[in-house]
C-alpha cells in the first residue's frame, strides 16, 4: 500500500523559479516532475507528516502531489499551509491548501476554514484535522518561496 507523505520547505534565491526549486529541495522533491491533483485522499491510504521526502524513485519521473505554494520578492513574508482530515472509518479524506504573502496564522485560519467547507459538502464523518505550515521571511533583493506538499506514493515513469 502506498503512503501519502506531507513534506515542506522554504528557501530564498535570486529568481522566483530558483527559490521554488530550492524550497522543493528542502522538502526532498526537487528532482521530480510534479503533477498536481485537487484534494481527495483515497480510502485506506496512510498519510504521514515527514518534513522531508525519502527517495521516491529515479530523477525525472512524475510525482503526484497536492501543493500549497507562495513566492514573493523581498522584503516580505510567505506562508503555505496544508490541512487534511480523514473519514473516521478509514475511508477517503480531504486535503485543503492555502498560501499567500502573509503570516502563518492567517494561512492556518484560511486553510482550516476551507477544509471545514469541504467537509460540509460530503456525507462522511471526519476525524480531527491535521495541519502543516511553512513560513519564511523574504529579504530585500531576493525571492522567497514556501511550499507544503502531500506526495502520493512514489514516482512513476513519464515515458
Amino acid at each position: 500500500m502506498a503512503t501519502i507523505r506531507v513534506v515542506w520547505g522554504s528557501a530564498s534565491a535570486p529568481t522566483a523559479m530558483a527559490s521554488y526549486d530550492a524550497a522543493l529541495a528542502e522538502a526532498g522533491v526537487e528532482n521530480y516532475n510534479l503533477v498536481s491533483v485537487s484534494s481527495v485522499i483515497p480510502a485506506d491510504v496512510p498519510v504521514e507528516a515527514v518534513a522531508t521526502a525519502p527517495d521516491l524513485g529515479p530523477a525525472g519521473e512524475r510525482l503526484t502531489v497536492v501543493e500549497s505554494r507562495a513566492t514573493t520578492a523581498g522584503p516580505g513574508r510567505v506562508s503555505a499551509a496544508l490541512a487534511w482530515s480523514r473519514s473516521v472509518d478509514g475511508g477517503p479524506g480531504l486535503f485543503y491548501e492555502a498560501a499567500d504573502e502573509t503570516d502563518p496564522d492567517d494561512v492556518e485560519r484560511r486553510v482550516r476554514k476551507g477544509l471545514d467547507a469541504g467537509k460540509q459538502l460530503r456525507e462522511w464523518e471526519f476525524d480531527e484535522p491535521r495541519l502543516a505550515v511553512e513560513s519564511a521571511d523574504a529579504e530585500s533583493g531576493a525571492y522567497t518561496t514556501a511550499v507544503v506538499l502531500a506526495v502520493y506514493g512514489a514516482s512513476d515513469p513519464i515515458v
